[in-house]
């Protein structure tokens, strides 16, 4: 939430440089408060699953957050009851006329295939463009931000010879970017997924930028400058015991491409209990996000389609720079630590 400051306070250019919101007497005055108004496209099979971990993560922003669910129509659900479906989620068509404050679009075991072979592709695009115009912020998660990052951006997904699988590094870029602001310089994200994304097609592109990477998992959090539009291609949202539930269903299809999840169990012993060492850094991103977008979407949401053309998102005081670069020392974490968790 804002701090509310005395105006003309010398603090106010420092707060503001290290992304902090501090609203004056005045600026105080003028706000309108609502609900912020969500929708999420569920693309994950187990979607009662999936939508428990999104919303444990929302419900602890001190935020009022109204909520939708959508789904597409493209393809059929197996692993929910039709009568969940029928009474908690609409398709697309239900929501083209809606505007909202953000958007969230999950991943889906879908990695390995060509996007132009998922049965729903071209639904999902065409929700993406409205989306564009139609809603302020959007997070986009594991396969959704590879989707997203291709068609918006033309950033290749690229194919890995083995998952990867476990618990990763990854450093953070830019100590005082928003979304990240009070993130430990190391943090640690769940990843679980068979292709990647291409880093010289994101590096190359000056509307992306790089928040959180690691020496094995590669990007973690990219984000567009105006955070518009968020990428996190790992599972912060992922419980304690997701990736032992995917391990033990990936064995029992007999893969073979699927590695023990690395930094997971506490000696690499599945009979150990996991360790849930990404809480921390989940709860704070998207508190993060909620609060940026809380800070800045407009209280009339049909400004959004006129604020996105103009590029007008977010705040007058944002500060844009380039990332900081990773680590060029040879320094390697957690090589083996006296735990024996984590290891790069």
């Amino acid at each position: 939430m804002p701090i509310k400051i005395p105006s003309g306070l010398p603090a106010r250019d420092i707060l503001d440089s290290e992304r902090i919101f501090a609203l004056e007497k005045p600026e105080a005055e003028r706000q309108r408060v609502r609900p912020l108004k969500l929708v999420i496209l569920n693309l994950m099979p187990k979607k009662v699953e999936t939508e428990t971990q999104l919303l444990r993560l929302i419900s602890k922003s001190p935020l009022q957050v109204e909520i939708d669910f959508m789904k597409t129509s493209t393809h059929e659900s197996t692993h929910v009851s039709a009568d969940h479906l029928v009474k908690f989620y609409e398709n697309f068509d239900a929501f083209q006329d809606n505007y909202y404050d953000g958007f969230v679009v999950t991943g889906a075991p879908v990695e390995h295939l060509d996007f132009e072979q998922v049965d729903y592709w071209d639904e999902f695009k065409k929700i993406l463009d409205w989306a564009s115009t139609h809603v302020f912020s959007t997070m986009y998660l594991c396969w959704g931000a590879m989707g997203a990052l291709n068609y918006r951006y033309n950033v290749r997904k690229e194919d890995l010879p083995e998952k990867i699988f476990g618990v990763f590094p990854q450093y953070l870029q830019d100590e005082y970017c928003f979304l990240t602001n009070g993130f430990d310089e190391i943090c640690l994200q769940p990843h679980s997924r068979l292709a990647g994304v291409n880093e010289g097609d994101v590096a190359r592109n000056p509307e992306l930028q790089v928040l959180t990477w690691g020496p094995k998992s590669g990007p973690g959090l990219i984000a567009t400058r105006d955070f518009s539009e968020v990428f996190a291609l790992g599972h912060w949202e992922y419980g304690k015991y997701t990736l032992a539930e995917e391990y033990e269903r990936d064995m029992k299809k007999g893969m073979t491409n699927v590695p023990f999840p690395e930094n997971y169990f506490p000696h690499d012993d599945s009979q150990l209990e996991p360790v849930f060492a990404w809480r921390a850094h989940a709860n704070l991103l998207w508190r993060n996000w909620l609060n940026w977008v809380y800070q800045t979407t407009p209280y009339d949401l049909s400004e959004v389609p006129q604020l996105r053309a103009q590029k007008r998102l977010g705040t007058d005081r944002s500060i844009r720079h380039q990332p900081g670069s990773p680590r060029v020392d040879a320094f390697a974490p957690f090589v083996r630590d006296g735990y024996g968790v984590i290891h790069s």
